[in-house]
Formats: C-alpha cells, structure tokens, sequence
C-alpha cells in the first residue's frame, strides 16, 4: 500500500460520529478555495466536570448550553474553521471563597487539513519510511470530510478563563484571623496587640486575678470573725 492509499483509508475509516453536535460535515461547503459557510448551533457542553475548564476553580458545568457561532472557509490545504462560543461559567471567588458566575466569549480558529494535500494543497509526500509527516503529529485532519471541534473548544474556553476568578474586582476577601467576609462587614477589625507587650498583659492579668482572690479570701476571713464576735 502506497502513502495515497494510506491516507484515504485512514479518511474512510472515520472514527467520527455525525450525530456528536460537535462533529461538523464539510461536504456541502465543497472544496473550491474561496467558499464559505456560516453555521449556529447551540450544544450542552460535554465531558466530565472540569473538561471545559480550570478543574476546581472555574469553567462551563457538564451539560449547560454553549451557543457556537462558525465560519468554515474552504482553502487549498482544507477547511478553516473560525468561531465563537458563548456559554456561562461558574466557579469560586479566590479571595472569599464565593461562588460566581460569569459570561464567557471564547474565539477560536483552527486548520482542518485534507489528508491528501500539503500545505500548498498539493499531494503529500511521506517524509520518512513511517509514510507520515514530521508535522502530522501537530495537524487536525478532516476525517470523512468531518471535524471534531470539542478539543479546540475546550482548549479556547480554558485560555478564556480567569485564572484567579473574583467576585468582583475589589473583593476584599476574608479575615485572616476569624475568616469573616470582609465586604460583608467593612467596618470588621481587631484591636492590634503589640506581640512586644502580650508577655506583660498576661502577666498584669494573673496578678489581678491573685489579687481578686486575696482579696474574696480575707472578705471570706472578716466575714467568719464578725460572726465569732456576735
């Protein structure tokens, strides 16, 4: 079997499900440099928890909505796939530890190449005895003139995130000695100890206490010799 057929059985024998919402059929875009279609589809987002963002800090929850807006461009080497999601993602404030959410914009543009053409959109030649490229390993193919889209979705909704989200800008965040939530409490202090003075304020307290107990003892004392007396 030569490089050519190689390619075309790999293009047959497609591992892509048409039915995925997230795996798009370029035939009806065709392939004449120039040609454009313009797609919408609204999907929920896939995967386990954490696949469509920063795995317990933010990103879009398993099954909500994500609005896709694309642009598929047919080029000498393939398809150029442009686009936007749209979707609500929900996480933690870094500082008062708050749940939040917020709307996210994520932009992507990705090269979908034919497996049969380079660069130039010529026919490919196999660069070593293997029959692949050196740069097939970095490519996205079409596959049966379809195309994935969930890993470079999810690989543009991670970069569109915060890495430390907050609930707002000037989130104060807590206390770092009772935990409150300051901007619940702005006005929340603790009268500052000087650590130079702590020894002595403890001590002063003992010797009050002792005092206080001297003196209970000799009112306690008073008390037994009056009542002797009478």
């Amino acid at each position: 079997m030569n490089f050519q057929d190689s390619k075309a059985g790999k293009a047959l024998s497609t591992r892509l499900d048409h039915r995925n919402p997230l795996v798009f059929d370029t035939h009806e875009l065709g392939r004449r440099p120039g040609a454009m279609l313009r797609l919408t589809r609204e999907i929920e987002a896939p995967g386990a928890p954490g696949t469509f963002g920063i795995e317990g800090v933010i990103g879009v929850p398993q099954g909500a909505p994500v609005e896709l807006e694309i642009r598929l461009e047919s080029v000498m080497e393939g398809v150029l796939v442009t686009g936007t999601a749209r979707a609500s993602a929900e996480g933690e404030c870094v500082r008062c530890l708050e749940p939040l959410e917020l709307e996210l914009d994520a932009d992507f543009q990705e090269m979908f190449s034919y497996p049969d053409a380079d660069d130039r959109g010529r026919t490919a030649e196999p660069a070593d005895d293997a029959g692949e490229s050196p740069e097939d390993e970095d490519r996205l193919y079409l596959e049966d003139g379809m195309f994935d889209l969930e890993p470079v979705l999810r690989d543009a909704v991670v970069l569109a995130l915060p890495m430390q989200p907050v609930c707002q800008d000037d989130c104060p965040g807590l206390c770092s000695q009772c935990g409150v939530r300051l901007a619940d409490d702005p006005d929340h202090h603790h009268d500052a100890v000087d650590i130079r003075w702590a020894a002595l304020q403890g001590l002063a307290g003992t010797i009050q206490d002792g005092e206080k107990d001297e003196m209970s003892g000799a009112e306690a004392d008073a008390g037994v010799d009056e009542k002797q007396e009478k």
